[in-house]
């Protein structure tokens, strides 16, 4: 799962980075301008200005398309494709997107055993895997709705989920509960300011409402989630739906201890298909009941039943 979600992000911010690149140049009469085929000193020409915009840079030698064609007789394919991840991060160092890239690309360990035993057998299997996603058919990528890369991976995610059975409710919601849910929140709305889930799992509840009511018609995606893995899902799935990294903010942690948005708060429309049943410390630390999200109760949410303590976190915010 993480390789192949994670091998369609880093295909994605490729074709997303050189089209909006190359749209830019083309506007301004350069009719043939293209990034990918551009030395790699000469791309830094705009790199400062592109970084501002879209948060993230690539350099042409390390594009998708550019790594996948060499790939077959990279003997090294494993330290070229740790290396782009690193410098993709790395590109977003000391900018506002800093929080929103770092440790994007944690979860594809290049050099896992589980790869193979070996270097070379490791490599084979990258490159089936870049094979794999490069052979997808998206069409030009300026021509396509932007969705193409959105719904193939949100296809992926539940096609996953189904496979892990239960347990893959903990990461993706189905999306038409997830559309059902977002129109019964925006009854009467044709906007919404800022839209929250406190278990956001791969934000695809948080995304309907871009479907529903227009990307443009929201002010902001926020969420928080506790598993490192998933809240990596998210952030990917944001940039893949297109969502530019100033209008949202995915945060990690724990929300009922440790909720990361309380500057943010309260939020116009909140939607989550929290953790049924999962223990919490609840009455076992008696300073909760001074949280303002669970002191209006008088009494904290039973030790076993998390998600009514979930319940108050929404109400209050």
């Amino acid at each position: 799962k993480s390789y192949v979600l994670g091998m369609l992000f880093y295909r994605f911010i490729s074709e997303n980075l050189t089209d909006y690149i190359n749209k830019g140049e083309r506007d301004a009469g350069d009719s043939d301008f293209d990034y990918a085929t551009l030395p790699d000193p000469e791309a830094l020409f705009g790199r400062q200005d592109t970084v501002e915009e879209k948060g993230f840079y690539i350099f042409p030698s390390e594009l998708f398309a550019y790594v996948h064609e060499r790939a077959a007789q990279d003997a090294n394919l494993n330290e070229t494709l740790a290396r782009v991840f690193k410098n993709i991060e790395a590109s977003a160092i000391g900018t506002d997107a800093e929080d929103n890239f770092k440790g994007l690309f944690d979860d594809i360990d290049v050099n896992s055993p589980k790869l193979g035993n070996t270097v070379a057998r490791r490599n084979e299997k990258l490159v089936r895997l870049l094979d794999a996603i490069g052979d997808l058919e998206f069409g030009d990528f300026a021509d396509n709705a932007i969705d193409t890369f959105g719904d193939a991976y949100e296809y992926l995610m539940q096609m996953y989920a189904s496979s892990a059975g239960k347990s893959g409710g903990e990461y993706y919601t189905p999306q038409e509960v997830s559309e059902v849910l977002a129109k019964i929140t925006v009854v009467g709305k044709t906007r919404v300011n800022k839209v929250y889930d406190p278990a956001v799992g791969s934000g695809s509840l948080l995304l309907k409402f871009a479907k529903v009511l227009g990307k443009e018609n929201v002010g902001g995606f926020f969420g928080q989630e506790i598993n490192l893995t998933t809240y990596n899902l998210a952030r990917i799935n944001m940039f893949l739906h297109d969502v530019n990294y100033e209008k949202f903010d995915i945060a990690h942690g724990d929300t009922l201890l440790d909720p990361q948005h309380w500057d943010e708060e309260p939020f116009e429309a909140i939607v989550s298909n929290p953790p049924y049943s999962i223990k919490w410390e609840g009455d076992a630390n008696p300073l909760l009941i001074n949280d303002e999200r669970f002191s209006p109760a008088g009494v904290l949410a039973p030790k076993s039943k998390a998600d009514l303590a979930f319940t108050m976190h929404i109400l209050s915010w």
